[in-house]
């Protein structure tokens, strides 16, 4: 009853909502899962020493994800606006509104490297179509995608492409578009990565690829490895940046919030885990180096699939469907900048669709142009001797998504009642979990805090360890 009055209500605002728990968990899911899990997590823990990065970031998804995900569904709901109007109704203090700030500058950065890799993987689905990938070697696997990246004018072409799928999605709005894609193709996303798993489980010296990626070497745990860990934890569950506020605004009154948070979060890490399962056994059997960075996926599949019969038909699959997780992620991400032009700008929903398209493919062209040291503008220094890829990514996953999510811990945790944050999280009492919402508000007020900074001023060299 509750959820069909909340549904009735929003058919009078004319304000879209989500259709349940299942089309909820699914669409959420959806943000987490993306190419943060198949594409940089295996890379990111390759470069940052396997197991070892794998425990901190664990530790980051219980002490900062899992919050910081709760507070952010906890604004949205309750207010049911966008990030900006969100933190308006909640508090007349403008400083506040800094959050909704960072979190669509974070929302751009990220959508200007991650729109150019999403057209990687849409090139990918049209090589498999095409049988590029048929007794491919380790050799010719890092040469075609190095043909991929240096580009210029295909991989742009295929960013064009990923941001044409998303707007087609954006634009047929919440119910029918999100939640319809994000419900239907996830779980098949979950099938597809566990038959590459089991594949590269049984290739010639695959054990040594689980103890890289299980086994703990606690002297690789350094300043950097946390700073990593805790920027792509925020990366991979769209943290920090309003996109679960957007989501959270779109929830129904029974939806339990915690258990919400802690559903993706797993899910989240196991779907990275069978990546890393079935991308570094396949790393070690064919003599590469786990460290190799953006390329790893694109190297490494291919040939766990050319090993199996039918291989090239699965290979298809597999990244038609990464194809689909990088899009739902873009879509969630996305559609955080289009509720807010749409509710706090005025704007039609799809003129709001096509204009941040236009801003993401323009200024995203220059993250294409850098993505490879062989690109036109890949020894263009930027931030630090960055490239302008490498700058993207750098500012929004260790600069602004971990600030967004420190104002938002202590926003929630400091400055909002605590009867508000009680009974939004327990369903006005409906739900019996005081004493995980105790939990929760303690490791969000005196844990989640302390880590954000000291990562913060860590990725400014403010504090050097």
């Amino acid at each position: 009853m509750v959820t069909v009055a909340y549904r009735m209500e929003n058919e009078k605002s004319n304000r879209e909502s989500f259709s349940g728990t299942i089309a909820i968990f699914f669409a959420a899911l959806g943000s987490a899962v993306g190419l943060g899990n198949i594409w940089k997590f295996p890379y990111v823990v390759g470069e940052n020493g396997g197991g070892a990065f794998l425990l901190v970031y664990i530790i980051c998804i219980v002490f900062v994800g899992i919050p910081v995900m709760v507070s952010e569904f906890y604004i949205g709901r309750k207010t049911h606006k966008n990030v900006m109007g969100a933190l308006r109704q909640l508090s007349p203090n403008p400083v506040w509104k800094s959050i909704g700030i960072f979190g669509i500058l974070a929302g751009y950065f990220i959508m200007f490297f991650y729109s150019c890799v999403s057209g990687w993987v849409y090139s990918y689905v049209f090589k498999a179509i095409k049988g590029d990938f048929v007794n491919i070697t380790a050799d010719s696997a890092g040469a075609l995608f190095g043909k991929t990246v240096v580009g210029p004018f295909p991989p742009l072409v295929w960013q064009f492409i990923a941001m044409t799928v998303v707007s087609l999605i954006l634009i047929k709005g919440v119910e029918k578009g999100i939640e319809r894609v994000t419900k239907t193709l996830i779980p098949l996303l979950f099938v597809l990565i566990i038959i590459c798993g089991i594949r590269a489980l049984t290739l010639p010296g695959a054990s040594e690829g689980l103890k890289f990626l299980f086994k703990v070497d606690f002297s690789k745990i350094t300043p950097g490895v946390i700073l990593s860990a805790m920027g792509l934890a925020f990366f991979k569950l769209s943290l920090g940046m309003g996109t679960m506020v957007t989501y959270g605004s779109y929830f129904t009154e029974d939806t339990n919030l915690i258990t919400t948070s802690a559903k993706v979060a797993v899910a989240d890490t196991i779907v990275s885990l069978l990546a890393g399962i079935a991308i570094f056994p396949t790393v070690f059997s064919f003599g590469m180096k786990p460290d190799q960075g953006p390329g790893l996926l694109f190297m490494t599949i291919p040939l766990v699939f050319s090993k199996l019969p039918f291989g090239n038909i699965l290979l298809v699959a597999f990244f038609c469907l990464t194809a689909i997780a990088a899009t739902t992620a873009m879509i969630s991400i996305v559609e955080m900048l289009i509720a807010y032009f749409t509710e706090e700008k005025g704007l039609k929903r799809s003129t709001a669709v096509i204009l941040n398209a236009i801003i993401i493919l323009l200024i995203g062209s220059l993250a294409t142009l850098s993505a490879d040291k062989a690109s036109i503008l890949g020894n263009v220094s930027v931030f630090f001797g960055r490239s302008f890829f490498d700058t993207f990514d750098f500012i929004s996953s260790n600069i602004l998504l971990p600030v967004g999510g420190l104002l938002i811990a202590i926003f929630v945790g400091y400055f909002v009642k605590k009867n508000s944050v009680v009974n939004e999280l327990s369903n006005n009492e409906q739900l019996k979990n005081r004493s995980v919402i105790t939990a929760y508000r303690y490791i969000l007020m005196y844990v989640t805090p302390i880590l954000l900074t000291i990562v913060f001023l860590s990725s400014l060299n403010i504090i050097k360890f």
